[in-house]
């Protein structure tokens, strides 16, 4: 029997999501912008209400490329709010937008997204070793760092709580507990 993580539960959907994508290091602007908008999008719901929406989000979002979130206007706006494929909060969609202007802005500056993210963990994951899900912070220093720099080059929707479960998802940390099959193949990437 293979061990995971708790949180993975039993929903098909989810354990794919655990087994095959969540700790996996992201070095690709475009999913890394993806993740950025939807643990935004997630703030207040949970995990699972965002991955049924994901294919949604990715169509509604021109599959997350962020030079053309970037220049959404107004009617691009009230045609989200009226999408019941995702989540319909104008502060979230506008956060959308202005997060991608300010990723051109970055990429412009830094030559990649990916290039200025991961330097908050120096280029490589963070390996950590949890016995349990119940010592998994919620944030730390580094989420902390993330967070403000986020917000001074205008990003929206960047808290550092948020920062971290995105650390989490693109393979910044490896947060799977030690007893969980994925802690050690994560330790090797």
């Amino acid at each position: 029997m293979v061990t995971r993580c708790a949180w993975a539960g039993t929903e098909p959907f989810y354990i794919a999501y655990h087994d095959e994508e969540w700790g996996v290091p992201v070095h690709d602007d475009q999913i890394l912008f993806e993740f950025l908008i939807l643990e935004g999008a997630q703030a207040g719901l949970s995990w699972a209400t965002i991955l049924r929406k994901r294919d949604n989000y990715r169509a509604a979002f021109d599959r997350f490329e962020p030079q053309l979130v970037a220049r959404y206007d107004a009617g691009k706006v009230a045609e989200l709010l009226e999408n019941p494929g995702i989540i319909r909060n104008r502060l979230k969609i506008k956060a959308a937008i202005q997060n991608a202007q300010a990723i051109l802005k970055i990429q412009k500056e830094f030559g990649s997204f990916d290039r200025y993210i991961w330097q908050f963990v120096d280029g490589v994951p963070i390996q950590n070793r949890w016995k349990t899900v119940h010592e998994i912070p919620s944030s730390t220093p580094v989420s902390d760092a993330m967070s403000k720099a986020l917000k001074k080059r205008g990003f929206t929707f960047v808290g550092t709580t948020i920062c971290y479960a995105f650390m989490q998802a693109v393979g910044m940390v490896n947060d799977h507990t030690v007893d969980c099959f994925r802690h050690a193949e994560l330790c090797r990437v």
